[in-house]
């Protein structure tokens, strides 16, 4: 891709690291004020941007790019969930709606809007 949307719309919330989070996951909201690793299928509210000392900066807005898993999703608006290994893909039924900008298929990455 030709153009950088790194930056885009970023939002980031602390939250307290269920043992286990690392950085680059997709997360989820396991307790009050509790974020930790998806498994797969899990529907995720945003990806951890690091995790030190028992907490976690989680990014819930603004443009992400994670690895996927599967077959590559296509760019548009896709519905995606957490895979295993902290991947996302397409989801079969559910997921969330969520805005595909490109897609590295050597990679396997893809860049998303949450």
């Amino acid at each position: 891709m030709n153009v950088s949307l790194n930056g885009f719309r970023e939002s980031m919330v602390t939250f307290e690291a269920e043992d286990g989070l690392t950085a680059g996951v997709p997360v989820k909201l396991t307790a009050n004020g509790t974020a930790g690793p998806c498994a797969d299928g899990d529907v995720f509210c945003g990806v951890a941007a690091n995790e030190r000392c028992g907490f976690a900066a989680v990014q819930l807005a603004g443009y992400a790019c994670l690895p996927y898993d599967g077959t590559a999703p296509a760019v548009g608006y896709q519905n995606l969930c957490a895979a295993a290994g902290g991947k996302i893909k397409t989801a079969e039924t559910g997921g969330r709606n969520l805005l595909v900008t490109d897609v590295d298929e050597a990679a396997q990455t893809c860049g998303i809007i949450l």
